[in-house]
């Protein structure tokens, strides 16, 4: 072992710390409380929100109930600005900057977001001296160049103006020294250049046609809100053999690789304990503090199935501060990584044969006042309507049969390529599963049954007197499905690690407020909210499946039956041009046609610049170590591998080559999940010939295994 004497003193330190204050703690007199939440006040202290905000906004004749209103940006801009100067400075921040989300980000843009840092200072020319300036003005409007981020021809050279505005839905913040103003990004015309734009507009629409079926049903709430939960799966592993590959460190995937004689078949690294014998606790025991910090509320830490594979979760919020911290989560647990000797991968997909990663997105639909809609208890006790619940599920039920293609593009993420279907994320084919209790609810309000929906629970009993019997929901868990209903939210499974989830959660919204609002209309025309509600679950039933959909014969009945499925991830980012679905974005008010064309030109461009770099790396590879180690070895399929390169610099040449965005994501999608796929056989199959010691790139085993392999962590 290695001996390391500042690190062992520490140690020793440490260890008799904690006896003292363990003693202390034994010795103190009856009745004295233990627990203490001292060692927690850091939480939200980066958060410009509630007493932090306050104890600021006082100290200029206001209060933090100001940041309540969003039009604090038209009468007190200059009053918060000055607050969060105080703030700033106070903190060591002395710099700010409009962060804001660019489209077309995933798996290429470090921490999703853009920005510029400006200091909150101006010289003085003729002094030389430095004076704080940072006023209304600066806080709430920034520009930069719209051009020059992803945007499918919304902006050019010529017409290059990009337009940052707060978003006040979203608390600033601050890291370091710098404080970040959560920004929408749009163009001179006010196109949607960014991820935010979108989800905010249909939030509006939302709020408008919800309220507006609730009061239809005797509750008016103030307000509704979106709320989620986000679940980010990542994989942690050794930076120094991370550095020992291309493919991961320009694409964060492995497109070669010979699978080590252990994976995840004995399920061993799935909730198993997190070892203090290798550096991936300690990391993220430091990523949670961090967010601690900037009230991110990341409560839950645990291995995944896949080895080194982990898992965080927050509590849930709404969905703008949700979607802004898990951006910042999914950047912090890069950099912090790299402190502690990994990598962080935020690919859906880095290793073949074993899990990728997820992001479960948990969504629901709240009151002001804290009513949930798809809480049945909740919704039909505040409206005093038996039949409110059955309506907002009927609505959205409708909402995910007739606009499953819009669910599907929404997690057309490259990534998601090689995970859809995988036995660890659903299939491609848009089904909801409500569960046994809750179908057989709805089945009886379709058909004219009354009564209150009453989920059933069961006792189990252990048959130990040990353990007492405990009672479990009778419903099981359906890890299949797509969209399954989870006891007062809906949870999208199929969601990818490395997504920014704005549109993902804007597509939930905004057709779900579309059948709210056709709802209201039918009932304002003289129809009864259950007359509506029923005929749309008639037509819209079979959507709702409650079986396996890894089971190749049910699939094919969903497909049948006419349930959305789209295969390919290009061919899903093609439906945000249909006229279908150009006019729900339009009748919602979220985006444009025009937007909606460009949006699905960017994302063919993300598609297929994605495709691009691995396929470079695969030739860079090949060239480099593969055929190299095969020669010097004197072993394995040479010829192949050569031609090979020239196989994959013909196909990029055809990429270029053809004429449209579509024209370009269908060759790169033949390219990755084809021919790719077929030359990765040729690679592994060098691998498994040459002598290790001849081979050059770091292999599954040096990649996967941390608690095996390690050796860098001292204790």
């Amino acid at each position: 072992d290695t001996y390391t004497p500042g690190l062992s003193c520490f140690c020793l330190i440490e260890m008799l710390s904690r006896v003292f204050n363990s003693t202390a703690r034994l010795a103190a007199p009856a009745g004295k409380r233990f627990a203490s939440l001292a060692a927690y006040e850091e939480y939200g202290s980066a958060l410009f929100k509630g007493d932090v905000a306050d104890a600021y906004l006082k100290a200029h004749g206001s209060s933090a109930a100001l940041l309540d209103d969003p039009t604090w940006t038209e009468h007190s801009a200059d009053i918060v600005a000055a607050a969060v100067l105080d703030w700033g400075i106070d903190n060591g921040a002395d710099t700010y900057t409009h962060w804001f989300q660019p489209m077309a980000a995933s798996g290429v843009r470090h921490g999703l977001t853009g920005q510029v840092h400006n200091k909150m200072l101006e010289f003085d020319r003729t002094t030389g001296k430095v004076a704080f300036d940072f006023k209304g003005k600066h806080l709430i409007r920034g520009e930069t160049d719209g051009s020059s981020f992803p945007n499918g021809g919304l902006r050019a050279t010529h017409t290059a103006g990009g337009y940052l505005a707060v978003d006040t839905s979203s608390n600033i913040f601050l890291r370091g020294d710098t404080i970040f103003i959560p920004s929408a990004f749009v163009s001179y015309y006010g196109a949607a250049l960014d991820e935010k734009t979108p989800l905010l507009r249909s939030n509006e629409a939302l709020n408008k046609e919800g309220c507006r079926l609730l009061k239809l049903m005797g509750y008016d709430p103030k307000s509704l809100v979106a709320n989620i939960g986000l679940e980010q799966e990542i994989f942690l592993i050794p930076r120094d053999q991370y550095l020992r590959r291309m493919d991961l460190q320009m694409t964060g995937r492995t497109i070669m690789g010979k699978n080590a004689p252990r994976g995840q078949e004995m399920c061993d690294h799935y909730m198993a304990p997190l070892s203090t014998a290798q550096p991936a606790l300690e990391a993220m025991q430091e990523m949670q503090a961090e967010c601690w910090k900037m009230g991110i509320p990341l409560k839950t830490r645990h291995r995944e199935v896949a080895p080194n594979q982990y898992e965080f979760a927050p509590l849930f919020g709404t969905n703008t501060t949700q979607i802004d911290q898990n951006v910042m989560v999914m950047q912090v647990i890069e950099e912090v990584a790299a402190k502690h000797g990994l990598a962080a991968l935020l690919q859906e997909k880095p290793f073949n044969d074993v899990n990728g990663s997820g992001k479960h997105n948990n969504w629901s639909i709240g009151t002001a006042d804290g009513v949930n809609l798809l809480n049945p208890d909740q919704l039909n006790a505040a409206s005093g309507n038996p039949d409110a619940f059955a309506v907002v599920m009927s609505a959205i039920v409708a909402a995910v049969d007739e606009h499953g293609d819009l669910m599907r593009m929404a997690i057309a993420s490259p990534g998601n390529d090689f995970r859809l279907g995988a036995c660890e994320a659903p299939p491609a084919i848009v089904s909801t599963y409500l569960g046994d209790d809750m179908t057989a609810y709805m089945e009886g309000f379709k058909d004219g049954k009354t009564g209150e929906y009453k989920p059933g629970v069961k006792k189990m009993d252990l048959g130990t007197s040990s353990v007492l019997p405990i009672s479990i929901p009778a419903e099981d868990r359906n890890r299949t499905s797509p969209f399954p209903y989870g006891g007062a939210r809906f949870e999208f499974r199929a969601v990818g690690s490395a997504q920014n989830v704005s549109m993902v959660n804007t597509v939930l919204n905004m057709i779900t407020a579309q059948k709210f609002k056709q709802f209201a209309d039918a009932i304002e025309g003289g129809a009864s909210p259950a007359d509506v509600a029923k005929k749309a679950l008639s037509d819209h039933w079979k959507v709702i499946f409650n079986g396996d959909n890894y089971d190749e014969a049910n699939q094919e009945k969903l497909t049948a039956d006419g349930v959305w499925r789209i295969d390919s991830g290009v061919e899903a980012i093609r439906t945000l041009s249909s006229d279908k679905n150009k006019a729900i974005f339009e009748e919602m008010g979220v985006m444009t046609g025009e937007e909606c064309v460009a949006r699905e030109a960017a994302l063919h461009d993300h598609y297929t610049g994605t495709v691009e770099m691995e396929a470079l790396c695969m030739v860079d590879m090949i060239n480099q170590h593969i055929l190299p180690s095969c020669r010097d070895a004197e072993c394995g399929p040479v010829s192949e591998l050569e031609a090979a390169v020239s196989t994959l610099k013909s196909a990029v040449a055809a990429i270029h080559a053809a004429e449209t965005e579509y024209e370009k994501a269908q060759l790169a999608r033949v390219l990755r999940l084809e021919t790719m796929v077929d030359i990765r056989e040729h690679c592994d199959a060098a691998e498994e010939v040459v002598p290790a010691d001849m081979w050059t790139l770091a292999t599954y085993k040096e990649l996967l295994f941390l608690d095996q392999t390690d050796a860098s962590y001292v204790m």
